[in-house]
């Protein structure tokens, strides 16, 4: 009898992801081509051969994460395993950060293969520090060249919760003081909607939440200059229960697209405001100004008194004075947000912020940081409580976890729910208790529904 060959083993892959939501949709995008090729995503780091990091390079924390999460895995891995590192700071500081980690086997820019790299990838290999590995050298592939998929473009398995992000654009074409995306994501590329709701489709999630560098402007690039958010946040509506959308451009919240959003049932507004002293803004580069982004919330909960804000706001911006900081403070108080995040200017090389002068020392900026999140967990805990004895409509996304349309998935608090609640599922509860970001709640039926799956 013929001799019987071995079975190939089958190879295993694990994805760490750093950053925003966009580049979550980037990973998932990823795993699919993994899957495709044939490998099997591990549970862990140690079962894994291949380990892939999804960095995120947007300020001086990100990056810092994303050495220690590198240098931790390291530690993880099994012998014999590959750790390729991919995203924005690969994107951005390639040749630096293989250098700086020989523990990288591979650093990979947007658009190339994870798995064995050649030429045809994007850019000939580049032998840089060998590792500590015997015999191995780490390397960078580029994307100077021709990339070889378009990452924006490619499929993506089933979402295997009930909720999904949809990255609908790719880079920005603003050029705010302190941000350097634009610098390594380049330009908008706007998808079509076509390929936007096929993903939808694919993905089989109960709740789609739109995402990109400048989503209110998403169509713009496409030859008429026109923005076609609105048509696509009604398209995707007509095939989903529910549509969020997050990070808008605040002098792009025209009243058709708050209409459009309010229409859709989610009334949850992401606003990009950055700051409210209006000196400071043009410092940014930003449009806007404290009175007009109140006048503007106000005018959206005089629509929509159910309306939910979150927003996010740099600290310490180089020039920042004790009156910007005061006008920032009383607009917390006045505005009284759902959801704010406060981080501290972060100085990056090649922006226009990087040349200002007006530094803020570091500590004061940490004490304007503390002085803002106080504020700000006050009030949000203030508005969780207003919300004890009402009734929300609640998508359950995992055994005991709930959010209503005031809460976006990751990134604000929860609404706990009995276990018995199948997962996928929408249910009318009743809002028992708060605890800081978060709520108790209780299904206003006696026999929780059967789940619509997920």
């Amino acid at each position: 009898m013929p001799e019987q060959s071995s079975p190939v083993p089958v190879k295993t892959f694990y994805i760490e992801t750093l950053g925003c939501p966009k580049n979550q949709v980037d990973s998932d995008k990823l795993l699919g081509t993994l899957v495709a090729d044939g490998m099997v995503r591990a549970d862990a780091p140690d079962q894994a051969d291949l380990v892939v990091v999804n960095t995120c390079a947007f300020v001086e924390e990100a990056r810092q994460e994303s050495v220690d999460t590198i240098l931790s895995l390291d530690d993880l891995r099994r012998e014999g395993s590959e750790i390729v590192v991919t995203g924005c700071m690969a994107e951005r500081y390639g040749d630096e950060l293989a250098e700086l980690l020989p523990e990288i086997d591979r650093v990979v820019g947007f658009g190339v293969a994870l798995t064995a790299p050649t030429a045809a990838d994007g850019g000939v290999l580049v032998g840089l520090s060998p590792t500590r590995r015997s015999g191995s050298t780490n390397t960078i592939v580029p994307t100077a060249t021709a990339p070889s998929m378009d990452l924006l473009e490619l499929p993506r398995p089933r979402s295997d919760s009930p909720w999904a992000y949809v990255k609908v654009a790719e880079g920005c074409d603003r050029n705010c003081g302190f941000c350097a995306i634009p610098s390594f994501r380049g330009k908008q590329r706007s998808r079509s909607i076509e390929a936007i709701l096929a993903e939808v489709g694919q993905l089989q999630a109960h709740e789609i939440v739109l995402v990109a560098q400048d989503l209110a402007a998403y169509g713009r690039d496409q030859g008429k200059g026109e923005r076609n958010i609105i048509p696509l946040v009604k398209a995707v509506a007509e095939q989903v229960e529910r549509v969020r959308l997050l990070y808008l451009y605040p002098s792009d919240l025209t009243d058709d697209l708050i209409d459009t959003i309010c229409g859709t049932g989610v009334p949850y507004f992401d606003l990009s405001l950055q700051h409210v002293s209006r000196p400071l803004l043009r410092k940014m580069r930003r449009w806007g100004e404290g009175s007009i982004f109140l006048e503007r919330i106000e005018a959206i909960r005089q629509r929509e008194p159910d309306a939910a804000f979150r927003s996010n706001f740099i600290v310490g911006y180089p020039g920042e004075t004790e009156d910007d900081h005061d006008a920032l403070i009383e607009f917390v108080e006045q505005t009284r947000l759902d959801w704010c995040g406060f981080f501290p200017y972060s100085e990056e090389t090649g922006t226009y912020a990087a040349d200002l002068d007006g530094k803020v020392p570091a500590g004061l900026a940490r004490e304007r940081l503390a002085e803002l999140v106080e504020l700000q967990d006050r009030i949000t805990a203030e508005r969780r409580d207003d919300l004890i004895g009402q009734t929300l409509h609640v998508l359950v996304d995992s055994p005991g976890e709930a959010r209503s349309h005031r809460e976006a998935p990751e990134i604000d608090g929860i609404i706990r729910v009995p276990d018995s609640l199948a997962v996928g599922s929408f249910v009318d509860v009743e809002i028992t208790n708060a605890a800081g970001p978060d709520l108790d709640a209780r299904p206003i039926l006696d026999e929780a529904p059967k789940g619509v799956g997920t």
